[in-house]
């Protein structure tokens, strides 16, 4: 069964706004709604604190934290207290961190995969209510009688985690760590890379279940122009920051990236929605009518993907967005 989430970013849309689009969301029966966690950006924790008191049905969490700019105690505590608002509906999305991004705010993104694995851990000790001693075993987190105890534990049922992850490692971790991922990818044959790495790591730890997100770049709209015109520069960003192998899976042109790169490095955003064409908005985004965006869903179904995230720019019109895709998709 396929379920469907929505993204969320509190930077060109305020949180009175987001909070009114994810109570659209919520009303054409979208499962989950991610909000977007940027230090440059209105915060997540107040957006979904507001999110969680204005709806009622939608689960609701970042997506995604990071074990650099936040503890393990930090986002337990935050996790806990949003299923203590939301009555149960909490999740929470995390990864190793924007290694573009934390430089810039003087942090050293030093063995981030490990320092995730130490921090999911704690987190779901926590969770449960388990007082965290100290065992000489961890390098980041090793707590001392760390414990929460002025909050609402979630109990047996726990809160989900999901992990960010795009390379092989970090899939492996979330196959073995994690109830489920959250994979930036908008195309089948990135998931058809992705997934058999996921299974063989639910293989090892006899894990049987695991809700595999696509974490999908969505432009949908009745004027097919329109769709794929609002998902170029989405398309030249994802383009310009991706691998040459990952380029070259997708059998996209190295040369037209690099000048879509040069000409994002200038701004000159007219120059890049010139080169961006056809093959890179369909490598990279599901833009289009709603029976092509419905279409595309059905393909990432059929690789394996169970939850498809409805991610920005959503379309030329926000809201129009929505209702299409809730008429349409969901």
């Amino acid at each position: 069964m396929t379920t469907y989430g929505i993204e969320f970013v509190p930077g060109a849309i305020n949180v009175k706004q987001v909070v009114k689009y994810t109570k659209l969301a919520e009303s054409k029966d979208i499962d989950y709604a991610w909000i977007t966690n940027h230090y440059n950006n209105r915060h997540a924790y107040p957006t979904l604190a507001m999110i969680a008191a204005n709806t009622d049905t939608i689960k609701l969490g970042p997506g995604i934290m990071n074990t650099f700019t936040d503890t393990p105690a930090a986002i337990a505590s935050f996790a806990a207290t949003l299923n203590e608002i939301s009555d149960g509906r909490a999740i929470l999305g995390i990864g190793p961190g924007d290694l573009s991004t934390l430089p810039k705010i003087a942090i050293q993104p030093v063995k981030p995969l490990a320092r995730l694995r130490e921090g999911v851990e704690q987190i779901r000790k926590l969770l449960t209510g388990e007082e965290v001693k100290k065992t000489g075993k961890m390098e980041f987190f090793d707590y001392d009688g760390a414990k929460l105890t002025g909050v609402t534990l979630p109990g047996k049922k726990g809160i989900p985690i999901y992990i960010g992850a795009q390379g092989p490692k970090m899939l492996e971790l979330a196959g073995e760590i994690g109830d489920g991922a959250l994979i930036n990818a908008s195309n089948p044959k990135d998931f058809e890379v992705a997934i058999p790495i996921i299974k063989q790591a639910m293989d090892k730890v006899g894990k049987k279940s695991f809700d595999v997100g696509a974490y999908t770049a969505m432009s949908i709209d009745m004027d097919e122009k329109k769709a794929r015109n609002a998902a170029k520069i989405v398309a030249a960003f994802i383009a310009a920051g991706s691998p040459p192998d990952l380029l070259k899976r997708h059998n996209l042109d190295l040369n037209n990236v690099a000048k879509i790169k040069e000409a994002l490095g200038r701004f000159d955003f007219k120059t890049v929605g010139g080169l961006v064409g056809d093959a890179e908005i369909d490598a990279f985004t599901i833009a289009g009518t709603p029976d092509m965006v419905k279409q595309k869903c059905e393909d990432l179904a059929k690789a394996g993907v169970t939850q498809i995230i409805f991610g920005s720019p959503l379309g030329p019109d926000m809201t129009t967005s929505i209702r299409l895709l809730g008429k349409y998709i969901v």
